[in-house]
């Protein structure tokens, strides 16, 4: 039995439970063992945080004309490194009325193939 070169830990944020899960590592950098959790989806998502973490990103945009501001979500979260950047392409669009809730504003979001949508409409 090889020996954890790394453990990381994590809450279980998949059910209500929050299981606390511990992630090793190998020395090549791999998951190699995953404990604490008492479902497979806390395994599964205890080894996506640990290698590749993903976020969704939320913001409020405001509409030129309009005082109330629409709010915009990505359609899929986006990698977490990538975060800071998504909300600075948000934050350099001009919205104008109408936006319809759904409506798609930002395509391919930092090149990271998912959508930003408005998810309120502003008539």
């Amino acid at each position: 039995m090889q020996q954890a070169v790394e453990v990381s830990t994590f809450t279980c944020i998949c059910c209500p439970l929050g299981c606390p899960l511990e992630v090793s590592f190998d020395a090549a950098g791999s998951v190699a063992d995953v404990v604490g959790n008492t479902c497979k989806r806390g395994a599964q998502y205890a080894a996506r945080e640990a290698t590749a973490p993903e976020r969704m990103v939320t913001a409020v945009l405001p509409v030129a004309g309009c005082l109330e501001p629409v709010s915009v979500k990505t359609t899929a979260p986006v990698p977490k490194a990538c975060v800071s950047a998504v909300l600075e392409a948000c934050r350099g669009m001009r919205l104008a009325m109408p936006v319809a809730a759904g409506e798609i504003l930002i395509a391919d979001v930092c090149g990271t193939g998912v959508a930003v949508v408005a998810t309120k409409s502003v008539p």
